[in-house]
């Protein structure tokens, strides 16, 4: 299968509110997709869905060919959460190096994912000493050192400074380059650009699902900013902006089958 992830006819209800409605779209394998959108605008409850610790109301998720949750994809797949998932009374190395056992990597694997992150220096520090940007890269670290399939990362950036971030992203384009599948999360617009594919989230409904390249023409700016502000008002007046509108896919990506 080329998807790593699809979605179809997603529906997500959390008590009385309906915080997904019908979100279908696919994510090619060895990509870095990112899913952008303000805060509350369903990001998290989605990525919850794909890695299957979500309850749904409708609809249908697959992750490299099995439903998100399967017990077969827990070692293929990642997951970085909001808040950190470490342990604050190991060491960030300890932490790497318990999480790789249980994938069954090396000490030098657990490591190298250390390192990765940039946390080679801090790597005998007790978790629960470190800053909140620091906690994030150690638990991304853990998330990382069983070289999963596909990796779903919640908003990995926050708290990081300009260079760390640079560096971050250019570690999950290495990922992608080696056949990872990445989805990550962010509200940050200026991250846009740094996606091969884009999927833009609005009050839990899918605007937007295609290359960065491709929604700027669509939008008919160069300015990805500028190209969201189009695209979110074009779906709140139902006016068409362009092909990769309103929840479809253009440029090499399709609709959810």
């Amino acid at each position: 299968m080329d998807d790593a992830i699809a979605l179809r006819d997603l529906v997500v209800d959390r008590g009385r509110r309906r915080v997904l409605h019908g979100i279908s779209c696919a994510v090619p394998r060895g990509v870095v997709a990112g899913l952008l959108g303000p805060s509350g605008s369903g990001k998290t409850t989605l990525m919850r869905a794909v890695v299957g610790v979500q309850v749904v109301t409708g609809g249908t998720v697959t992750v490299l060919g099995r439903p998100a949750g399967s017990a077969e994809l827990r070692r293929r797949v990642g997951y970085l959460t909001q808040a950190p998932s470490v342990y604050a009374d190991l060491t960030v190395r300890e932490n790497a190096r318990y999480f790789a056992a249980l994938h069954g990597r090396s000490r030098a694997d657990a490591d190298r994912a250390v390192a990765d992150v940039g946390l080679g220096e801090a790597s005998g520090q007790l978790v629960g000493t470190l800053s909140g940007g620091q906690r994030s890269r150690a638990s991304l670290a853990c998330a990382l050192v069983g070289e999963p399939e596909v990796v779903v990362l919640d908003e990995p950036t926050v708290g990081q400074d300009p260079v760390l971030r640079a560096d971050l992203w250019a570690r999950f384009h290495e990922l992608a380059a080696a056949g990872t599948t990445l989805l990550v999360s962010s509200h940050v617009m200026d991250e846009a650009a740094r996606c091969d594919r884009l999927l833009l989230i609005r009050e839990g409904r899918l605007i937007a699902d295609d290359t960065p390249a491709a929604i700027r023409a669509a939008a008919g700016v160069t300015d990805l900013d500028e190209a969201f502000l189009r695209l979110i008002r074009a779906n709140e007046t139902g006016a068409a902006v362009g092909a990769g509108a309103h929840g479809t896919t253009g440029g090499t990506g399709r609709e959810a089958s």
